[in-house]
Parts: structure tokens; C-alpha cells; sequence
């Protein structure tokens, strides 16, 4: 299925660098979400929805279910804040740094700075409220 994904994008015409980093942080969300889904169907029993938003995340190589509570998340903000959403994207699943997802987006660093931080914010309240409806 990955490779499915990854050759569809042999027929993309490039804009720019921002246009592939846009791009392919969109893939590997969609990588990830789609093998914790695999993952989880084959599971049976409780999902963990714990998502820490660190800017020193290590890149696992066991999908979590809660990259999929995340996804829902995101897709949420994304309804209300598409920037917000993928300033996200971009640092989380591309792996931007500040500098690197001003670039892409077009905005200052600061924007970026605190997009992420009020994303960060949105995105701890959303997973915290999905936890307690999953619990009770």
C-alpha cells in the first residue's frame, strides 16, 4: 500500500521545495495513520490516545493508535485553523523545524512559533476531552 502511495507521486509536477515538503508531510501522516488503523483492527481490546507533541520526538518503528487519535484531532483543527493545522503536519510528521515550516507556509517564524503553540494547546484539550468520552 506504502509503495501504492509512493509511486502515485511519479506524475507530481514540483512547484517549489515547499510544495514537496507540503507534500510529503502529508504522506507520511497518511503512512502512519494507515498503519495504525492495519494495526489496530488486528488488535482487539483498548487504544492508548496519549500523544506528546515533543519537538524532540524519536521516529518509532511500531505505529501507535495514537497517531489516529491524532489524526482525528487534526483533521478537527483543521476545520477550524487550516495554518494552525499544517504548521502541525509540517513539524510533527514532516519533521520541520520553526525556520523550515515559515519557509513552506510563507509566514515569519514567529507565526509559526505561535501557531504551534496555541496548535499544541488546541490539539492537548481535544485529546484529553477524546480520552475521557473513550473512558466514560
Amino acid at each position: 500500500m506504502i509503495y501504492l502511495q509512493l509511486i502515485d507521486l511519479r506524475g507530481v509536477s514540483w512547484r517549489d521545495r515547499a510544495h514537496f515538503f507540503a507534500l510529503s508531510s502529508r504522506l507520511i501522516r497518511r503512512v502512519l495513520i494507515d498503519a495504525a488503523r492495519a494495526k489496530a483492527a488486528q488488535k482487539r481490546g483498548a487504544r492508548s490516545i496519549h500523544v506528546e507533541l515533543d519537538e524532540n520526538l524519536l521516529v518509532s518503528q511500531e505505529p501507535r493508535a495514537d497517531v489516529i487519535a491524532l489524526d482525528d484531532a487534526l483533521t478537527a483543527l483543521a476545520a477550524i485553523d487550516e495554518r494552525k493545522s499544517q504548521v502541525v503536519e509540517l513539524r510533527f510528521f514532516g519533521g520541520l523545524g520553526i525556520e523550515e515550516t515559515a519557509e513552506v507556509l510563507k509566514v515569519s517564524p514567529e507565526t509559526v512559533k505561535r501557531d504551534w503553540k496555541l496548535a499544541k494547546a488546541w490539539l492537548r484539550r481535544e485529546l484529553r476531552n477524546s480520552t475521557a468520552s473513550a473512558a466514560g
